[in-house]
C-alpha cells in the first residue's frame, strides 16, 4: 500500500467504524420504573435499619459522600458508615426526577430525616436534597454508584 492510499484507506474505515456506533438513547420506562422500585426497597431497608442491606443497593465500589464528611467507598465501608449514624426515628425520601442514557442514571430528590443524638433531648430533624448516580447491572437492577445529600436547615452558629 503506498503512503497516498493510506489517507483513501482511512477515510471510509473512519466512517465505517462511528457509523457502526449504537446510539445510546434515553432510559426506557421500564428502566425508570425499576430504579423507583429499587428506591422503594432501599429506603424500607433503611428504615428497617437493616444497613447491610442498604449496602447491598450500591455497587461493590461506590461512594457516598455525605456532608461535613470525606468521602465513603465501598460497599463495606457504606454499611459501616450507616451503622455508626445516629439513630434515625423517621425517613421520608422522594424522587423528584430520573433521567439518563443506556446504562447510566441519576434520580434527584429530597428527604427528611429525624435522628436521636445522644446526649440531645428532642429529636434533631433535618430535611434536604440528594443526587444518586445508578449503574445498570448485567442482570437488569440498577444499583447506586455515587449518592450524596446535604442539608437545607442552616448550619447553627454558636456565638
Amino acid at each position: 500500500m503506498s503512503a497516498r492510499s493510506i489517507p483513501t484507506f482511512l477515510f471510509p474505515l473512519a466512517l465505517l467504524l462511528t457509523g457502526c456506533q449504537p446510539e445510546i438513547g434515553p432510559l426506557s420506562e421500564e428502566d425508570v420504573v425499576v430504579i423507583r422500585e429499587t428506591a422503594v426497597a432501599y429506603h424500607e431497608a433503611a428504615v428497617a435499619k437493616d444497613w447491610d442491606a442498604v449496602a447491598e443497593f450500591y455497587t461493590e465500589d461506590a461512594m457516598i459522600m455525605p456532608p461535613n464528611q470525606p468521602v465513603v467507598q465501598g460497599r463495606a465501608a457504606i454499611a459501616g458508615w450507616y451503622a455508626s449514624f445516629p439513630p434515625v426515628t423517621e425517613v421520608e425520601l422522594r424522587i423528584v426526577e430520573i433521567d439518563g442514557r443506556g446504562d447510566l442514571a441519576y434520580a434527584r430528590g429530597t428527604y427528611v430525616l429525624t435522628i436521636a443524638v445522644e446526649g440531645v433531648s428532642e429529636p434533631i430533624t433535618d430535611r434536604g436534597k440528594n443526587l444518586a448516580i445508578w449503574r445498570k447491572q448485567v442482570d437488569g437492577s440498577w444499583q447506586m454508584a455515587i449518592d450524596t445529600f446535604n442539608s437545607d436547615v442552616p448550619l447553627q452558629q454558636e456565638h
